[in-house]
């Protein structure tokens, strides 16, 4: 028979032994935690902070008086250039180099538009796309061009409907991006205009609808975003129509001051004759505010005559010249369109990057 002794003893045995392993469990499962990184999402702070550059006012100061665009010296400028393809596309080809902005340069561009799409700033990160816009900056400082940074989408922000996956965004990306390049080049004289967003359209009702109640409201709150970081670089704001239309300035302006605002009247948005509805489109507003049209281009392959005086090339020149509307031809690569390249080979150009070249450099020795 097994005495009281005996059994408390071989009882108390065993508790001890099970609060042992315990232990030592525990023990292993806090040495195991300690070798996981743990989150410190208390000491995170938004990142990718103002860019320190020497250069950052080597060229003057970009700003606005009425309809007019001045630099330091209160002297009018009107600018003229080219718009190159998606910086990410152009790096991921082989082809993001200095060489380029020297090919750039050559064409007699003075501006040059950097279009960047949603899909691209979010496959690459906005830390790594800052290093290609920071490289951008370097290379057109040094070859004294002014850039133009683009929000690339195409679409309806208000319903979020966009014409193509890689023009998908939202207003909060939208939001983040201009954020995020605000506080980054704040202060760089180089980097000129803000393009808020490329090409509202609402794609004959297939993108839903979009007042110019609300398309204003969107631009005029993304303007304070920017404002908050950046009261420098000049905001730049699309009309409807593929950024082709500016007819609602007639009636309901941005009630912002010092923007700028973007048309896009490629050939195909009116028949001819033009010139009378460029007036009646976008025209008249160059009377009042400053504009750019940041994409004019047509198809001319090499080897075609050029176009002649009463042909489209000529005659959007002349008119947006006559205007005082500075222009960005598209685009500089050979693959999308209108390209102004035949191939990288020397940047071989077609027959229409000729025409620009031409023009370009014509109307810049006058």
């Amino acid at each position: 028979m097994i005495s009281f002794k005996t059994l408390f003893r071989s009882s108390l045995s065993k508790y001890f032994t099970l609060l042992i392993l315990i232990s030592g469990s525990a023990a292993g499962i806090h040495a195991q935690d300690s070798t996981v990184k743990y989150h410190a999402w208390w000491k995170e702070g938004y990142g990718f902070r103002p860019r320190k550059n020497l250069k950052a006012d080597l060229l003057s100061r970009i700003s606005v008086n009425k309809n007019k665009l001045l630099n330091s010296k209160n002297e009018t400028i009107l600018f003229r250039g080219l718009s190159i393809a998606d910086p990410d596309k152009i790096e991921h080809q082989g082809h993001w180099n200095k060489a380029l902005f020297d090919a750039v340069k050559e064409m007699g561009a003075t501006l040059v538009r950097i279009p960047v799409h949603p899909v691209a700033w979010r496959d690459r990160g906005p830390e790594k796309y800052l290093q290609l816009l920071d490289s951008a900056v370097e290379w057109c400082t040094d070859r004294n061009i002014y850039i133009i940074i683009d929000w690339h989408s195409i679409g309806n922000l208000q319903m979020e409907l966009f014409q193509d996956p890689m023009y998908n965004t939202s207003r909060k990306e939208t939001y983040e991006f201009w954020r995020t390049i605000a506080r980054h080049f704040s202060g760089n004289n180089t980097v000129a205009f803000y393009e808020i967003f490329n090409e509202p359209t609402t794609y004959r009702g297939q993108l839903g609808t979009v007042s110019w109640t609300e398309w204003k409201k969107i631009n005029e709150d993304i303007i304070s975003l920017i404002r908050a970081y950046d009261n420098q670089t000049i905001p730049l704001v699309a009309g409807f129509d593929w950024a082709y239309d500016l007819t609602p300035l007639h009636d309901d302006p941005l009630n912002v001051e010092g923007i700028a605002y973007v048309t896009h009247p490629y050939p195909n948005k009116r028949v001819p004759p033009w010139e009378p509805k460029w007036e009646e489109d976008f025209g008249f507003a160059a009377i009042r505010y400053p504009v750019i049209a940041t994409e004019i281009g047509f198809s001319m392959q090499k080897g075609q005559a050029m176009p002649g005086p009463n042909d489209y090339g000529n005659l959007i020149t002349h008119y947006l010249e006559g205007r005082g509307i500075g222009w960005v031809a598209w685009v500089f690569d050979p693959e999308w369109q209108p390209a102004l390249l035949q191939s990288w080979d020397h940047f071989e150009l077609t027959g229409s990057g000729e025409f620009f070249k031409k023009a370009l450099h014509e109307i810049t020795s006058k």
